[in-house]
Order: structure tokens, then C-alpha cells, then sequence
């Protein structure tokens, strides 16, 4: 078994963020998705506790649950990747990828909000 390298933290304007709304504007639920949606790629320590991936973890955004998603997951374990992107169109949940390109003016992050992650 290869180890796992550790995410690239610098690369804050290639991360996906899989928000907790819908292309329709509702609120998705149930209210603790994102926590489970990350649990599954979780591990537990000695110790017992739940340790989130460093690949995919849950994030409050603006006062919206998302799950944010570190690009070196795609290289690491592209079915995961996948799944999670699939996870995202399947319930029609607004997805931020700031490098795929935008139709509209639409820009689902107001403001900086996304400088934010790099702190």
C-alpha cells in the first residue's frame, strides 16, 4: 500500500466547494449532510475519535453547511472524487469550482468569501 501525500493547502483556488443548496435555492437536507457526506471517507484514531479526511472536510460558508473538497483527492482516489461530483449533480446541489468556467453573471460566493479558506 503507497502512502497518501498530504493535500496541497496552498492551492486554495482549485479547492471544490459543494454547498449546501440547491440550483433552485432550498436549503438541502438533512441539516447534518455535509457531516455524514465526510464521514465516509473518515477514519478513527488510537484514541476512538473520528478524524475527517484531509482530502474532504465539512465547512460552514456564509452560515451554509459545504463540504469543501482539496483537488489532490482527484489524483489520490479518483472514485471518491468522482463520487462526490456525482453526489453533487445527482441532488442538484450548487457546486464552486473556480476553475471550470461560468455561464451567466451568476457568482454563488459573495464577496471574498473564498480568501477566507486560506486563513
Amino acid at each position: 500500500m503507497r502512502p497518501i501525500p498530504p493535500p496541497d493547502l496552498s492551492a486554495t483556488a482549485h479547492r471544490i466547494i459543494i454547498e449546501g443548496v440547491t440550483l433552485s435555492g432550498r436549503a438541502f437536507r438533512p441539516s447534518d449532510w455535509a457531516e455524514r457526506l465526510c464521514g465516509i471517507m473518515s477514519t478513527f484514531g488510537g484514541d476512538q475519535q473520528m478524524r475527517y479526511s484531509p482530502y474532504v472536510r465539512p465547512m460552514m460558508l456564509d452560515g451554509v453547511r459545504c463540504v469543501l473538497v482539496e483537488p489532490s483527492l482527484r489524483e489520490v482516489e479518483p472514485r471518491a472524487y468522482r463520487f462526490l461530483l456525482d453526489f453533487a449533480s445527482d441532488n442538484e446541489l450548487v457546486v464552486i469550482d473556480p476553475t471550470a468556467p461560468m455561464s451567466d453573471d451568476y457568482c454563488p460566493v459573495p464577496g471574498n468569501a473564498l480568501d477566507a479558506l486560506s486563513a
